[in-house]
């Protein structure tokens, strides 16, 4: 049965900790529904109401897409081993860019050093917690992190990283803008 609680408590930072991966799902009017996975290695509880994670270049945008259009997001954890769990964040989301000091500050608190192909921090403000029973989950063996990104990163470079974010990551593939980039024109004074 599914139960809900107002912000994440102890039990719940605990099954966090234990898990290797988590999934985000967000959407805007007339845009496709994006589900991604995420290791947790780049996950932070950062209070009782508040998570974040280092979002790093990847082939497209969608999340901070969606965010900066409607700003609702869920991220969810599932147990592939142990006792059976689900559980999910509900929230309001946005998107901290790396040239912002609200990025440094947090990049430096809770994730200490900038991997190679940082992107930005997306932050969860989390509305609503709910765990329910995961009897469906099947159960995996995990084997260890793939290190395909980093090698990917660190043979672009800085430069090629940021041709790459201008060229994949700058709108959604539905065509939203990320805020990713000020290529947006500010919208014409009608008057």
């Amino acid at each position: 049965m599914a139960k809900q609680f107002p912000h994440i408590t102890d039990t719940h930072r605990d099954f966090i900790a234990r898990q290797y991966v988590f999934f985000t799902a967000s959407a805007a009017e007339g845009a496709r529904v994006n589900l991604s996975p995420k290791p947790t290695n780049a996950f932070r509880v950062i209070g009782d109401n508040a998570v974040a994670y280092l979002d790093r270049t990847g082939s497209s945008n969608e999340t901070a897409a969606h965010l900066l259009a409607d700003g609702r997001l869920t991220i969810m954890f599932c147990a592939f081993e142990g006792a059976p769990l689900i559980l999910r964040l509900y929230g309001q989301g946005r998107v901290l860019h790396r040239d912002t000091g609200e990025y440094k500050a947090l990049l430096t608190d809770a994730f200490g050093e900038e991997p190679l192909g940082a992107r930005q921090i997306v932050l969860l403000d989390v509305d609503l917690v709910q765990t329910s029973c995961g009897f469906g989950v099947p159960l995996f063996d995990y084997h260890g992190e793939r290190h395909n990104l980093d090698r990917w990163a660190e043979a672009k470079g800085e430069e090629g990283l940021a041709a790459y974010r201008l060229e994949k990551n700058a709108r959604s593939m539905d065509g939203l803008p990320t805020g990713l980039f000020s290529e947006e024109p500010a919208e014409a004074d009608p008057a």
